[in-house]
């Protein structure tokens, strides 16, 4: 099929001369070794590239029609079955309070009969709450995991058993439409219904207007790039992100999710002022799509949040048991018992994504322009849904002690929804010629995101961010390493700051917002370039300040011939990984059964690494135990 594109353009009964077809295509085999885990990847990838001037039509002085495809196979999920694949997880057992301390009095039992003990089995909790009693039916001891196990022990915090099998092996915990992948969409995941083994597919060409003006247009399935930025994001948010095939470490065109955008740019030249001006109206008008935050049971999910995500599903839907819970902190702080719920009592109801409709589509607007003095500069506002979801509070639950329903102040049940955020922005480059540098920035604040909150009756609480970053791109000459080509020295300091930030100290510990109010990651790369830039050396660095975690990702390409190019590399992690905070046990959203009677009040303060701790260890503290060596070969045909 491939080869028949020239040949289709032929029989358009083009004149000759006509430009023809021009396509590439492209084999890579990427292959990961994780520490303690052996093969996390062994992925093959197909891809077409293909484009099409047709030179003057109608009113376009120049079109032309641009396709890009994309197909993966990634065979991990059945060489290492065992741990990504249907065979995945297992029976687990989870903590029940201080071994040997006596809890009976908290719950009216007769001295010592109800006593800490080792880990219990899922299922066998002393503690069993309302309709509990059948849970096994629906929730089996297998094909799990204990949340957050692959990083921390439990340490007196709250865990439960997560599955872990795709989901056409083990449906529990699986988000319909979000997080339900099948071994076939995990092995697989361009070919699914919103094809995106379509990675490109749009036209595009510019209209000639009158004074040297025009008008561009690039209309259909596509990426917008606003940053340029590497590893995180400020301005570069219009298409959502897939972070399950290499966590934030592969290149943004590599991850970027493509989607159907028109874009409408009229260049205005130069002015008394400026040297060029432009305004670019950007309208995506797909169907909403967040990122891919990695299904749990796969290799890379991000803040292990699929993995919360479907164990908190799991629980709402089938009841389970959760370590340290009943009475946690009624007895000098210390943690309590686990506690077997019933269906509807606590986790995730559902996933409310946006369907599609004119009010749900994104609209962004974007002035740039040159100076005289060359200062290239932009401005920037989008409307989108937020990429990330927001726990919400306040659903209908049942009671876990007298099965009534209704809804329960400071209670762990949430529905995932995707609130409306518009962002403000705008960029600046300098050419700083004395230092031979190019300096970027960029900033951004943002209205409508949602940040989990254990002081609010819903637990979240919106808040405006900025964020912002600062670079500089620099040509250096390094002679002890290459006294004949420099090196390319690119750093880059990324802030974030919530403005309407919470926390507080309760009885037990800190309580509020888990996010850091304040944060910064530097990034560092060094890139140089050996035998006529067949030989190129990378060293690219990155550090969390607040989560004192960071990453060494070395790697070397080699351009063999043409058309081979080899790449060998490791990420190595550093520094803190998983970090405690409240996690909302000591919060009495049951007045007389879980505190004193009255009004419902906010968490003691009683802490844990699961599931809040995840927001302080930000994507590379809670990543410290992933290090890996990889290769890859790419060829091109």
């Amino acid at each position: 099929m491939l080869g028949q594109f020239p040949a289709v353009a032929t029989a358009a009964g083009e004149p000759a001369g006509a430009n023809p077809w021009v396509v590439d295509v492209f084999y890579e085999n990427d292959t990961h070794s994780r520490r303690d885990v052996g093969l996390a990847k062994f992925r093959h990838t197909l891809q077409m590239e293909a484009d099409k001037k047709l030179g003057a039509t109608g009113p376009f002085s120049s079109l032309g029609f641009n396709v890009k495809l994309r197909g993966t196979f990634d065979a991990v999920y059945r060489m290492n079955d065992l741990r990504f694949g249907n065979r995945a997880g297992g029976p687990v057992s989870l903590e029940n309070g201080v071994p040997g301390q006596d809890y009976s009095a908290l719950f009216g039992a007769p001295p010592g009969t109800l006593l800490g003990t080792g880990p219990v089995p899922h299922g066998e909790a002393p503690i069993a709450l309302f309709n509990s009693g059948n849970m096994l039916l629906n929730n089996p001891n297998d094909g799990m995991v204990v949340l957050g196990s692959q990083l921390h022990d439990t340490d007196g915090g709250v865990a439960f058993g997560v599955p872990v099998r795709p989901c056409d092996t083990d449906s529990r915990g699986c988000l319909r439409d979000y997080m339900d992948a099948s071994l076939q969409e995990l092995e697989s995941p361009e070919f699914n219904d919103r094809l995106d083994f379509l990675r490109e597919l749009y036209f595009a060409g510019t209209v000639p207007l009158s004074d040297g003006k025009s008008l561009f247009l690039k209309i259909g399935k596509q990426q917008v790039i606003w940053g340029r930025t590497d590893l995180f994001r400020v301005l570069d948010v219009i298409n959502p992100i897939d972070y399950s095939r290499n966590n934030i470490y592969d290149e943004m065109q590599d991850i970027r999710i493509p989607m159907w955008i028109a874009q409408f740019e009229y260049r205005m030249g130069a002015s008394e002022s400026f040297q060029d001006r432009n305004f670019q109206v950007v309208w995506n008008f797909d169907k909403f799509r967040p990122h891919n935050l990695g299904q749990c049971g796969s290799p890379n999910v991000i803040l292990d949040a699929g993995c919360f995500f479907r164990g908190m599903k799991n629980l709402w839907d089938n009841g389970g048991t959760v370590a340290n819970f009943a009475g946690a902190g009624a007895i000098n702080g210390t943690p309590g018992l686990a506690t077997t719920f019933g269906p509807n009592q606590i986790g995730i109801r559902d996933v409310n994504l946006p369907g599609w409709s004119l009010d749900n589509t994104q609209l962004g607007l974007k002035f740039e322009g040159v100076t005289k003095d060359a200062l290239s500069f932009s401005v920037n506002f989008l409307t989108y849904r937020s990429q990330l979801p927001s726990l919400r509070g306040g659903i209908t639950s049942v009671h876990p002690f007298t099965g009534a329903t209704g809804t329960f102040p400071y209670l762990i049940a949430f529905d995932l929804d995707f609130p409306r955020v518009n962002l403000l922005g705008g960029s600046l480059d300098i050419q700083a010629d004395a230092i031979g540098s190019v300096i970027r920035m960029e900033a951004a604040i943002t209205k409508g995101e949602e940040f989990p909150s254990t002081m609010q009756p819903r637990l979240f609480k919106e808040s405006k961010v900025v964020r912002y970053v600062i670079g500089l791109d620099r040509p250096t000459f390094i002679p002890m390493l290459n006294k004949d080509r420099t090196f390319l020295i690119s750093g880059q300091i990324f802030g974030q700051h919530l403005l309407d930030h919470e926390q507080a100290d309760g009885p037990l510990g800190r309580i509020g917002m888990p996010d850091w109010k304040d944060n910064w990651i530097g990034t560092l790369l060094v890139k140089g370039w050996y035998q006529n830039d067949r030989l190129s050396p990378q060293l690219l660095m990155a550090y969390d300040v607040r989560a004192q975690a960071g990453a060494v990702a070395p790697s070397v390409e080699w351009l063999v011939t043409d058309n081979l190019k080899l790449t060998f590399g490791a990420n190595i992690k550093a520094g803190t990984g998983a970090r405690k905070f409240d996690d909302d046990r000591t919060a009495n959203p049951f007045p007389g059964f879980t505190g004193p009677p009255g009004e419902a009040t906010m968490s003691a303060g009683l802490g844990g690494y699961e599931p809040l701790g995840r927001f302080r260890s930000g994507p590379i503290g809670m990543a410290i135990n992933e290090d890996f060596v990889q290769f890859a070969l790419r060829y091109k045909f």
